[in-house]
């Protein structure tokens, strides 16, 4: 469990300086530049989520439950990371409705996911690594409304797009929740091994 703190620390941390820390932010990167902030962001990011990755496996083999969730919680966790994929995709597609109209597709993505997964998952390392994503993603999309008021307009929504988005993302969901999770993290969602 230390190893999945640890690695929490680090990761949160280094995505949370928007969050608590904007204004020493624009200082290191007028003073290093912006590709020295993002090469050393990289680095420490890439760090902290082999932290998580080593970390989460033990943890969770040797873990306290905290409670049994009941099986509908496994379907409605099936939902949400399906509108996870999609957020998170839209994230990344240039000129999609789901962008233009919520405009942080990928914290709302982040927020689907650990919900999804607090439901579906009673144990402590589940609880801790999954409620900390949460509260992460809460106070990020705050942040990020804020700093909206005096930032971009939305970029214009461009026919096509918004499919493109969807399809993408439920075909990543569908690999994911059908054949990665299951061979990467030893949890068949689904009950299914492919």
């Amino acid at each position: 469990m230390v190893t999945l703190v640890a690695g929490l620390i680090l990761f949160l941390g280094v995505h949370s300086v928007r969050i608590f820390a904007e204004g020493w932010r624009g200082r290191v990167i007028a003073q290093r530049g912006e590709r020295a902030w993002k090469g050393v962001y990289s680095i420490l990011s890439i760090a902290a989520f082999l932290l998580l990755i080593h970390g989460f496996g033990p943890a969770r083999a040797d873990t306290t439950v905290v409670w049994s969730p009941p099986r509908w919680t496994h379907d409605v966790a099936g939902v949400l990371t399906l509108a996870a994929f999609v957020l998170v995709v839209a994230a990344y597609v240039p000129g999609n409705a789901i962008k233009a109209r919520l405009q942080d597709p990928m914290i709302l993505g982040v927020k689907s996911w650990a919900l999804a997964h607090l439901l579906a998952d009673g144990t402590l390392a589940g609880i801790v690594l999954f409620g900390s994503f949460l509260v992460w993603a809460v106070l990020d999309f705050r942040a990020a409304r804020r700093r909206r008021v005096h930032g971009d307009a939305p970029v214009g929504v461009r026919s096509g797009r918004t499919a493109v988005a969807v399809l993408v993302g439920i075909l990543a969901w569908i690999v994911f929740a059908f054949w990665l999770h299951g061979r990467w993290i030893g949890v068949w969602p689904f009950g299914v091994h492919g």
